[in-house]
């Protein structure tokens, strides 16, 4: 199923809960992965790869056709919430719950990051006990910020990377 759905040419938004705005806000993070607003082809073919789709060049282009009321080949954040309303935020809600729940299952304690410790702890829980360096390698990969703790929006962009 394609991510992005025909708009059937209206951009009037249909009503939306805070709630679902903010699930929309959040998914338009997760895809503009270079933080620029806007959702580019490239963009929009990792993130989709990441949730296993494949899709091509070609289909990714006309993904972005359906919903780029300016026509500027991107979809900017304002398109992107009228086409979500439009198709309904549940999938999308459903897949941000599920990286919330993933989350949990690594941040132990609640505190809203994942030690190397509670990675540790999780990996052997799993059956993938890690080494130090290899524990300390996920952790740095994953720390855009440095602090030595791996936040939700950290966790959620090397998940779909």
């Amino acid at each position: 199923m394609p991510c992005f759905a025909l708009m059937n040419g209206t951009t009037q938004t249909p009503e939306l809960t805070e709630e679902q705005r903010l699930e929309i806000s959040s998914a338009f993070a997760m895809f503009d992965q270079n933080g620029d607003g806007q959702v580019d082809r490239e963009e929009l073919i990792e993130v989709m790869r990441a949730m296993g789709q494949n899709p091509t060049v070609a289909e990714a282009t006309a993904m972005i056709a359906e919903v780029d009321v300016n026509q500027n080949g991107k979809v900017e954040y304002r398109e992107f919430e009228q086409m979500m309303a439009k198709r309904g935020v549940n999938s999308i809600m459903q897949e941000e719950d599920d990286l919330r729940e993933a989350f949990k299952v690594f941040d132990r304690n609640g505190d809203g990051f994942i030690t190397i410790d509670e990675l540790r702890v999780t990996m052997t829980n799993m059956g993938e006990p890690l080494t130090k360096e290899e524990l300390e390698d996920m952790i740095s990969s994953a720390d855009t910020n440095h602090d030595g703790k791996v936040h939700y929006d950290e966790f959620v962009k090397m998940m779909v990377n």
